[in-house]
């Protein structure tokens, strides 16, 4: 049976997909599975080993250009895929397997794609708390599914695949030693500072750590160098720190990640990373709430100070950090990295 998947755009979406694929191949292990999806995927994609083939999607996120939709669906009407699942939420993202003429079309209902998608499902969001649940329920008929207490469990997590070979030339290609442990920060998040700690308190927390004779490698796009660079500015230790933040292409900060000991990070794309690789992980969380799309691990521990979710675009304080993350001290966070470390090197 060949499937064709309507990825997400985002990172962290992207990750959290790959519970789908998984289950996918655990219902049909004879399935081939395709999935369309921006250009960048590719390294995500290429890491995990349910995806037959990623199929780049050239047209950016938000643009509608239905004669290329039309013309991108009519070219894989040859690949005689028996159903699409489109998880966008989006009108135009349910266009392409419609000019496809493949049979099933399965989604959520969005934005009133009735026709468009005729495995069409109603979501319940209070049904499906999860986002990794709502993913995963399109794996299942329709008239099982009616709340992720209907989903087996339990559900099949993220998880990437990296080979030590991979692993050892990307360190060497960054000429980083392996003297002593690596710890990664991963700084970064998207919207800007609200949702990230602050740089000053994580070179706190990365002179405790190299005080522990660790190292601290620092990942993130090129939009993350600069908070990478105010990191190091702030250290007392900065020779035992390196700033890999818009160095690395993503399959490179992946293999780097999976040779971390472990991980603090924010809210954002490369902690489900970090969960993937199975790396022992402390997320601090701020105005995002953890409970739509937590870190899907058993190595993570979640920090956050405050309840709810606040729609923060900016936050309260000089720097544009959230008070909430402020609040969170390198201490507390430094006790949770050491006993989660212990925790994990006791359980393996």
């Amino acid at each position: 049976m060949k499937t064709l998947i309507i990825g997400p755009s985002w990172v962290g979406d992207m990750m959290m997909s790959q519970s789908l694929y998984r289950t996918l191949k655990q219902l049909n292990p004879d399935i081939e599975i395709d999935v369309m999806a921006p250009s960048w995927c590719r390294a995500l994609l290429a890491k995990m080993p349910e995806v037959s083939q990623a199929i780049a999607m050239p047209l950016g996120h938000g643009e509608f250009a239905l004669s290329k939709r039309y013309q991108l669906g009519k070219s894989l009407r040859e690949n005689h895929y028996q159903q699409a699942i489109v998880l966008p939420n989006s009108f135009k993202s349910a266009l392409i397997p419609y000019f496809a003429k493949i049979p099933k079309r399965t989604g959520w209902k969005g934005e009133m794609r009735y026709g468009l998608l005729n495995d069409l499902r109603k979501l319940n969001k209070q049904a499906y708390p999860l986002m990794v649940e709502r993913y995963v329920a399109l794996a299942y008929p329709k008239q099982g599914m009616h709340s992720a207490k209907d989903i087996p469990q339990p559900i099949l997590w993220p998880k990437l695949h990296v080979t030590m070979p991979e692993i050892l030339e990307t360190l060497t290609a960054f000429d980083i030693p392996q003297d002593a442990p690596l710890i990664g920060f991963c700084p970064g998040a998207e919207f800007g500072p609200a949702k990230r700690w602050p740089d000053y308190h994580y070179a706190t927390l990365a002179d405790m750590i190299v005080k522990q004779h660790a190292k601290v490698l620092i990942f993130g796009s090129a939009n993350d160098r600069q908070v990478g660079e105010q990191i190091m500015a702030k250290m007392t230790h900065s020779d035992q720190c390196i700033n890999l933040a818009g160095k690395t292409q993503l399959d490179q900060a992946i293999n780097l990640i999976a040779a971390c000991k472990a991980v603090v990070t924010n809210d954002s794309g490369l902690m489900h990373v970090a969960a993937a690789l199975d790396r022992p992980l402390v997320a601090l969380y701020g105005p995002s709430s953890p409970d739509f799309t937590p870190p899907l691990s058993n190595k993570a521990e979640v920090i956050r100070l405050i309840t709810g979710y606040h729609r923060v675009r900016r936050g309260d304080a000089e720097q544009g950090y959230h008070q909430s993350l402020i609040d969170i001290k390198p201490d507390q966070v430094f006790e949770s990295l050491m006993k989660l470390i212990v925790r994990c090197e006791k359980s393996n």
